[in-house]
Formats: C-alpha cells, sequence, structure tokens
C-alpha cells in the first residue's frame, strides 16, 4: 500500500503538470472506486488547477470550483503521459490538460477513491485526521498526552491516523527501530527523553524516504513511471531471518493488529 512517502512522491511528480493548467475534460472508464467516482468528476471541464496537496495519504488538486480528493488505495498510481494513448485494462481515469498532458490513474484493485468537495473542512474523510508528522504540532509533548492513558502496544498506536497520519507500517517498523524502542512496548511507557527521540526518528525516517522518492512497492510507481528507492536502506522491515545491520542479531517478525512487524530483540528494548 502506498504510504505517505510515495503519496508525497506523487504530489510533487504531477504538480508542475498540473499547477497552473487547465483540466479540459475527464475520462472515467471505470466509476467503481472504492466509492464511486464524483459526478462532479466525470463532468469537469475548463477547470484551472490552484494547487495540489496532500493530507495523510489524500492528494488534494485545488480547483476555483471546489476540489478533487484522490486516494491511491493499495494499489493506485498516478502517471503523466504526453499525450492520451491506448489505456490499459486497470487505466480508470484521466485527466486531460490543455497542454497536451494527460494525468492517468491506475488501479487494479479499485480500492482507490476520486472524490469531490467544496469546503475541505467538511470533508468526511478528512475530518477525523490527526496532525501531519513532519509538523510543528507532532511534538514529544503531544505523544505524551495522547498515550496517558494507552497501555496498548505502541507500534499500532503509532499507525492510527487518529494520532497522527501517515505513519505506515513500513515507516513504524522502521521509525522504532532506529528510536530503539520495542514495538510492543506500551504506549504510555515511554520516557520524555524517548518521546522525543521517537518523533525527531519518524520526521528523519520519512523525510529521507520522501527525499529518496519513496519506498519500492510492487505495485507503485512515480509520475514519471521509475520506482522509489528507499526499500534498499529498510533496516528491518521485510528482512525477518536476516542479520540486522547494528548487531548481527537474527531480526524478527510478530503481528500487531494483523499487520506483520519487524524488530531487532538485541537493539530495540
Amino acid at each position: 500500500m502506498p504510504e505517505l512517502p510515495e503519496v508525497e512522491t506523487s504530489r510533487r511528480g504531477i504538480e508542475p503538470y498540473l499547477v497552473g493548467h487547465t483540466i479540459m475534460h475527464a475520462v472515467v472508464r471505470n466509476a467503481r472506486l472504492r466509492w464511486p467516482v464524483s459526478q462532479e468528476i466525470m463532468a469537469l471541464s475548463d477547470q484551472v488547477v490552484i494547487s495540489v496537496q496532500r493530507r495523510a495519504k489524500y492528494l488534494l488538486v485545488e480547483l476555483k470550483s471546489g476540489w478533487i480528493i484522490i486516494h491511491l488505495g493499495m494499489s493506485g498510481s498516478l502517471r503523466v503521459l504526453a499525450e492520451e494513448t491506448e489505456p490499459a485494462k486497470h487505466d480508470h481515469v484521466d485527466l486531460v490538460m490543455d497542454t497536451g498532458y494527460v494525468l492517468r490513474y491506475t488501479d487494479p484493485r479499485r480500492f482507490g477513491a476520486w472524490l469531490w468537495c467544496q469546503d475541505l473542512a467538511g470533508s468526511s474523510v478528512l475530518s477525523h485526521l490527526g496532525p501531519e508528522p513532519l509538523s510543528e504540532e507532532f511534538t514529544a509533548g503531544y505523544l505524551r498526552d495522547k498515550s496517558q492513558k494507552k497501555k496498548s502496544p505502541i507500534k499500532p498506536w503509532l499507525m492510527d491516523n487518529k494520532l497522527v497520519v501517515g505513519v505506515g507500517n513500513i515507516y513504524a517498523s522502521e521509525s522504532l527501530f532506529v528510536a530503539g524502542i520495542s514495538p510492543d512496548r506500551p504506549a504510555n511507557s515511554l520516557s520524555m527523553e524517548e518521546y522525543g527521540l521517537l518523533v525527531s526518528t519518524i520526521k528523519a525516517v520519512l523525510l529521507r524516504s520522501i527525499e529518496q522518492g519513496g519506498t519500492t512497492l510492487r505495485d507503485f510507481l512515480q509520475s514519471d513511471g521509475k520506482p522509489g528507492y528507499f526499500a534498499q536502506e529498510l533496516q528491518v522491515y521485510g528482512r525477518a531471518g536476516e542479520a540486522c545491520r547494528v548487531c548481527g542479531t537474527l531480526i524478527e517478525s510478530s503481528k500487531h493488529a494483523q499487520r506483520s512487524t519487524f524488530f531487532c530483540r538485541t537493539c530495540q528494548r
């Protein structure tokens, strides 16, 4: 599933081809995604793109009349094509620009979404989200305050979008490893110093991944069709049975909330 760095990579990739340019029309070949493609998107014509933003794992395309909200789901990807080309089986949505470029959405599993909203503040898919992990709002004090009554393991807690957005399975495992914190630790058991270390580590891991183009996942492609490269530097995720690059102990795997967690028993306490 594309996580925050992949979505931010997509945002940066498509932004130059959309902002300041006009959407001539949309081509919707299959409206049956996670939710039906909004009628307003199907009827788009002559709409200038004001900005391309990101909130959590949602891409927000700002137009004068409202917003297109895009979610890549589990296998969705966006590509910028130099011209309209014959669509493949899973190419469900195109935005045809006045420049001749086409933004194409591909989604084999159709778990993504293309929604319309006139006011982001009233959007049902955005209203429940916690702070962005790279924002000034996400601090050690914030984590400490939110964790006071949380005895559940810290790893699935970090993945709760009501707490903080965009810290998905890969980056939760990686951040906890770099911070030296066991994924099984109760969320309220950390010291203030450990909360601070965890916050700074999450920010650093996400920023590095964004800079390197996101994690290479089987179903993810950048807008130019090239995969991300951060996967080559993953310390624990997907490495169960392999030697820890720090201490040599074998990386272990366990389940938290039905998601695989990878960790080093020696490096993480």
